[in-house]
């Protein structure tokens, strides 16, 4: 993730809450990584740290190297034993010390701007051989998403564009931006997560509010915290409605590419 957002450091506890839902995703972007190329993994915003076991198996005695800005998920991470080297950085100015065979990458790029020369820059670090694995949510345009902006836009006008929601760009940039870089593969899957629905509260709204709703989140008052999440609790009970059983099954989509150089 990029410092901009670390600045209102994670939650590790919030964001584990949700832990099986989000590790299914990771682990078949590491499934679809083929050829890597001499060097060491890098698991670029590794976040706690809860794929380092998985890299490092499919590393085969490669080193592993975690990096993320987020000094409370580092910490997680380290404590984790998993990874040879740890590095604090942006992954906006961040560059490997030598080129690595896997830059593995899972739900963090889409919190960087610039992909159009993000993505590039990224490839032209790997070494000959290596592999570029990405995978992005790409839920903007649900109403688990979308809602969040359009309560602040209504509720806060002139305030919501100082808040740095992530976006991910239509897939066929990305083919045209990274096809001719490569071996390319470019697909999306939507995950049909079931969750469990918390006393008090929409089950949806504590899935978003731990990672995409943070940046709106954190610059609201108490009072006008308290108040969008209400309102965005009674949509979601209308678009997300909680079944007798007191779970959702919500929909979640997902974009992935692998590109070997």
């Amino acid at each position: 993730m990029s410092a901009t957002l670390a600045k209102a450091d994670w939650n590790p506890g919030a964001y584990a809450r949700f832990r099986d839902q989000r590790l299914r995703p990771a682990l078949d972007l590491l499934n679809a990584v083929g050829q890597m190329g001499a060097g060491d993994v890098v698991d670029l915003g590794c976040g706690n740290g809860v794929m380092a076991e998985a890299l490092r198996a499919r590393g085969a005695g490669r080193g592993l190297t975690g990096v993320d800005a987020s000094p409370a998920m580092l910490e997680k991470a380290r404590a984790s034993g998993g990874y040879d080297a740890m590095q604090q950085a942006d992954i906006a100015d961040w560059h490997p010390r030598q080129a690595p065979g896997l830059i593995y990458s899972n739900a963090a790029l889409h919190w960087v701007g610039n992909h159009e020369s993000l993505m590039p820059r990224l490839a032209a670090m790997l070494s000959k051989g290596g592999t570029l694995a990405v995978q992005m949510p790409h839920q903007n345009k649900a109403p688990s998403h979308r809602v969040w902006l359009t309560l602040a836009e209504e509720l806060f006008a002139g305030r919501v564009e100082k808040m740095g929601t992530p976006g991910v760009m239509a897939p066929v940039k990305y083919e045209e931006l990274m096809a001719p870089l490569g071996q390319f593969r470019l697909w999306e899957t939507d995950y049909y997560q079931r969750l469990t629905a918390e006393p008090g509260s929409h089950p949806v709204r504590r899935y978003t509010e731990s990672t995409y709703a943070r940046p709106v989140l954190a610059m609201l008052e108490p009072e006008e915290k308290a108040d969008i999440i209400r309102r965005y609790e009674e949509v979601m009970h209308t678009a997300y409605p909680v079944r007798a059983d007191g779970t959702v099954l919500f929909p979640f989509r997902r974009m992935f590419f692998t590109l070997t150089v």
